[in-house]
């Protein structure tokens, strides 16, 4: 009797499917990615300088608007007239379409 083991005991021989496909590589893990490659929106270290000191200045700009009296009054003088401005050129424009519907009118007749 010959005692020869006549399987395959390579086990990555027998882990093709009918289909070809080596089961031995996860289908949710890219294999083709290239380790060099950077992802996006990580630096070397994970931190951003330019990221930090743009935070810093608009947190010092914040915290100054909200601690400083004369910032605010000037702030809120300059939002009072804005909204002045605004009602003005709201009352403006409804005096031009009233006078476009007169003239309007006055061409019908």
């Amino acid at each position: 009797m010959n005692n020869q083991n006549t399987y395959d005991m390579n086990i990555e021989n027998s882990r093709i499917n009918q289909e070809g496909v080596n089961l031995n590589q996860n289908p949710y893990i890219n294999q083709n990615v290239n380790p060099n490659i950077p992802v996006q929106g990580q630096g070397t270290n994970g931190f951003n300088s330019a990221d930090f000191l743009k935070g810093a200045l608009v947190g010092a700009a914040v915290t100054y608007l909200l601690t400083n009296k004369g910032a605010q009054e000037n702030i809120m003088k300059a939002v009072s007239k804005g909204t002045e401005l605004f009602q003005a050129g709201m009352e403006e424009m409804k005096e031009r379409m009233e006078d476009a519907k007169a003239a309007m009118e006055s061409n019908q007749e």
